[in-house]
C-alpha cells in the first residue's frame, strides 16, 4: 500500500532567485525544511530550473552568433553548482538528493518512459530526492519554450502523482479585471480550463522563459491525467506546507 502521497515541486528560476540576479540559498533551504517537515506524509519529486542563473553568478561568456549557443553552455556550467547548492542545504536537514537530467525526446519513447519511472521510484523509495532540470546542453526546449513547467507536467504524468505544485511569482493566476484597476485578485479554483485562456498574459517571467502561458499547458496536461495543478506564490516563506494547510491564497485546478 502506497504510505504516502507524491507531490511533484516545480520551481522556477523567479521562485530560486527571489527575482534577483542570483540563486538564493534561503529560498532552498526553506524548499528543504518544508520538505523535511512534511516527510511522514508526503514525499517529493523536483523539478527545478535556475541552471542558468547559476552560472551568470560565476561566469560570463563571450560568443559571436546565436545566443541559444551561450545559454546552453551557461546550463552545462551552471547545473553542478546548482546542484551543489540543493545538496549541500539539504544534507544539513538530514535530505538526500539525485539529479536527473531529461529531454522532452525522452518522453516519446517507451522504454526511456519506462527508465525514467523505475529510476526515480528506487530513489524516492531509498529517500534519495530526484532534483529534475532539462538537459539543455543538448536539447533547447526549455530555453526557448517553456521554463520547464511542460517538462514538470509530463513528469508528473509519468509518475501518476498524487499532487503538482507549480511555484511561481504571484499568488496563482489573477484575474484580468483585477490586474487592469491594479487589485490583484486570485482566481481560487478552476474546473474547467478554458475558461482561464481569456484571464492569462502572456508576457515572460523577468528570469526565466515561462509564464502563465506555459503553467496552463502544463495544467492541461495534468487534468487529461487527472492530476490536480496548485499554482502557488514560491516567493513567499513557507508557501508549500501554508497551500497544503489552507493558510494561503493560490489557485488550485481541479
Amino acid at each position: 500500500m502506497k504510505s504516502k502521497k507524491r507531490i511533484l515541486l516545480k520551481i522556477g528560476t523567479n521562485t530560486l532567485t527571489k527575482e534577483t540576479n542570483h540563486i538564493s540559498r534561503g529560498k532552498i533551504e526553506d524548499i528543504g525544511r518544508q520538505i523535511a517537515a512534511l516527510n511522514d506524509k508526503y514525499e517529493f519529486v523536483i523539478v527545478s530550473s535556475g541552471a542558468i542563473a547559476a552560472a551568470k553568478q560565476f561566469v560570463k561568456l563571450e560568443h559571436k552568433g546565436q545566443e541559444i549557443k551561450v545559454k546552453q553552455a551557461l546550463a552545462a556550467i551552471g547545473q553542478p553548482h546548482l546542484m551543489r547548492m540543493f545538496q549541500e542545504s539539504f544534507r544539513e536537514l538530514g535530505l538526500g538528493t539525485s539529479q536527473c537530467l531529461l529531454s522532452y525526446s525522452d518522453f516519446e519513447k517507451t522504454a526511456s518512459k519506462a527508465n525514467i519511472k523505475n529510476t526515480i521510484d528506487v530513489l524516492v523509495e531509498n529517500n534519495f530526492i530526484p532534483i529534475i532540470n532539462e538537459n539543455d546542453t543538448v536539447a533547447t526546449d526549455e530555453i526557448k519554450f517553456g521554463d520547464n513547467d511542460k517538462l514538470a507536467a509530463l513528469t508528473a504524468t509519468l509518475l501518476q502523482v498524487d499532487l503538482l505544485i507549480i511555484a511561481t511569482n504571484t499568488d496563482g493566476i489573477y484575474t484580468k479585471a483585477s490586474l487592469e484597476n491594479g487589485n490583484p485578485k486570485t482566481i481560487l479554483s478552476v474546473s474547467d480550463l478554458s475558461e482561464l485562456t481569456t484571464e492569462i498574459s502572456h508576457e515572460k517571467s523577468s528570469q526565466g522563459t515561462g509564464g502563465m502561458q506555459s503553467k496552463i499547458e502544463a495544467m492541461t496536461i495534468a487534468k487529461q491525467s487527472n492530476i490536480e495543478t496548485w499554482i502557488v506564490n514560491g516567493l513567499k516563506d513557507n508557501f508549500i506546507i501554508s497551500a497544503i494547510d489552507g493558510t494561503s491564497t493560490y489557485t488550485k485546478i481541479k
